[in-house]
């Protein structure tokens, strides 16, 4: 049963930043490329970050040189590191496995003074 448990949200002042943390279980969570998604209210989920089995990342205009993806292949953990934060960056986090259908609850992120 694949399971993704998303934490580390919370309320961060602009220009702040977080760590978010995903635990993974119920595959192979090695061989598969992982992505950060997050959806802000009426807004589409978009994704904000992806690292592939071997390390390659890839991210999106808007959180280029703020954002870093990781992973620990030896603790199933995929994280998102988040600097310089927007109060547009606010929204529920989630991550995904390449190809898979599932999803975790998120973690929310709020940006505000």
């Amino acid at each position: 049963q694949v399971q993704l448990v998303e934490s580390g949200g919370g309320l961060v002042q602009p220009g702040g930043s977080l760590r978010l943390s995903c635990a993974a279980s119920g595959f192979t969570f090695s061989i598969y490329g992982m992505s950060w998604y997050r959806q802000a209210p009426e807004k589409q989920r978009e994704l904000v970050a992806r690292i592939s089995s071997g390390g390659s990342t890839n991210y999106p205009d808007s959180v280029k040189g703020r954002f870093t993806i990781s992973r620990d292949n030896a603790k199933n953990t995929v994280y998102l590191q988040m600097n310089s934060l927007k109060p547009e960056d606010t929204a529920v986090y989630y991550c995904k496995g390449d190809g898979m259908p599932y999803w975790g609850k998120g973690t929310l992120v709020t940006v505000s003074s």
